[in-house]
């Protein structure tokens, strides 16, 4: 039974990244002339990465307390972490990607959703190819206020995903 519910898990886990991305790819974030609406999406941005944060970090707290979930409760926890981390990744190459939309020059080599993704993964990993940078102010504290929530929270919790999945024992199958 709990082999049915891991793998539950595990579909409700990808079912759950499936829409992250699709909404990550088809969420409009074109430049607006109009100063009310850039606001109020400026404003929804700001709360969603907010949201986010706060989930995460709430996940990584919960992960990290003295009395850690065992069994199902651990699988979900991890599960959601794992779900939380995509969304903080897929928030952060959002917000990179319109900042490179609505003020160009901000970064350098940044023109498309997947730019976006790849600078937000390759900060996240700390790699830094170079090819895409923040040459702007704006792109410069966005960037800075990822790599502090990278390092605090995504890397931190990527970590506990994968040492709590590493040792966990195997389903055994019949």
């Amino acid at each position: 039974m709990a082999d049915q519910s891991f793998r539950r898990e595990r579909r409700r886990a990808a079912a759950a990244v499936a829409l992250l991305l699709l909404a990550y790819f088809v969420v409009p974030v074109e430049p607006d002339p109009n100063g009310l609406r850039l606001a109020l999406r400026s404003a929804g941005t700001l709360v969603l990465v907010l949201v986010v944060a706060f989930l995460v970090t709430g996940q990584v707290r919960r992960q990290l307390a003295t009395t850690q979930p065992t069994g199902d409760a651990e699988t979900r926890a991890l599960l959601r972490l794992a779900v939380a981390l995509i969304a903080g990744l897929l928030v952060f190459a959002l917000a990179d990607h319109v900042v490179a939309n609505s003020r160009p020059g901000e970064f350098h080599g940044l023109h498309t959703r997947i730019d976006a993704l790849y600078f937000a993964l390759a900060t996240l990993t700390t790699i830094g190819y170079g090819d895409v940078n923040a040459e702007g102010q704006i792109a410069r504290v966005v960037v800075s206020a990822q790599m502090v929530f990278s390092i605090g929270v995504l890397a931190t919790g990527a970590s506990i995903v994968v040492r709590q999945m590493t040792q966990r024992p195997r389903p055994t199958r019949r």
